[in-house]
């Protein structure tokens, strides 16, 4: 028998710029819906927060390194780079102008409220994709997470991403040394040979055990220099 704790509350649905996307409450959960599309919620956050310790743990000791963060999301990534005082600059790139206003006045404030004050944190509103090949300035680590992983986008225009010339494009976006870290739901050899062809070195795969099924990873890959 159902009950009304079983059923999925919506707090707030709007239609962005690339469709619908709904926040709601499940229990003590909050979620985030893309088109229908179940994309994150706050129920662990362990490999978003792996995702930015592997990409710090792969850089070499040089200060106050800066951090490119692709995807808000429910906020466990920056949240988790605002609490280690060794990063420097935080930037976090958000296409979806209801995620970024769920965190800054919405249900969301409870994740990220102290990493959002905090003076190295900025929230750019923009499509990661276009962002990471317009910018000018250059980053140590990129924490990319935006999809279930690159053979399983959100929308068809991030492959552009995941290919040779959107890696180019990561790659400019790095410092000499800097380190590019890829959040998936599961391992791809093929991309870590893509990773290897677009001249990135030491690749190589981290795994987070799940409960159940095939192993979230992290991707990693260092710009020569």
């Amino acid at each position: 028998m159902t009950t009304s704790y079983d059923i999925p509350e919506v707090i707030d649905r709007r239609e962005g710029p690339y469709g619908e996307v709904v926040l709601r409450r499940h229990g003590e959960l909050l979620q985030i819906i893309a088109n229908g599309c179940f994309l994150m919620d706050t129920s662990d956050g362990r490999s978003e927060r792996l995702l930015v310790d592997a990409a710090l743990g792969a850089l070499d000791e040089r200060p106050e390194p800066s951090v490119l963060i692709g995807g808000l999301g429910v906020g466990f990534s920056l949240a988790h780079a605002a609490a280690n005082p060794r990063w420097g600059r935080i930037t976090v790139v958000e296409r979806e102008p209801a995620v970024i206003e769920w965190h800054r006045r919405g249900p969301l404030a409870e994740m990220s409220s102290d990493a959002l004050a905090d003076p190295r944190t900025r929230i750019a509103q923009a499509d990661l994709v276009e962002f990471v090949n317009e910018i000018s300035a250059t980053y140590d680590a990129l924490c990319l997470d935006i999809d279930n992983g690159p053979g399983w986008t959100v929308t068809e225009d991030n492959d552009s991403l995941y290919s040779p010339a959107g890696l180019a494009s990561c790659a400019r976006a790095l410092r000499p040394g800097g380190v590019l870290a890829v959040w998936s739901a599961q391992p791809s050899a093929e991309f870590e040979e893509t990773l290897v062809n677009a001249g990135f070195r030491q690749v190589r795969t981290e795994e987070i055990p799940v409960a159940r099924g095939v192993p979230d990873v992290v991707h990693l890959g260092i710009r020569p220099g």
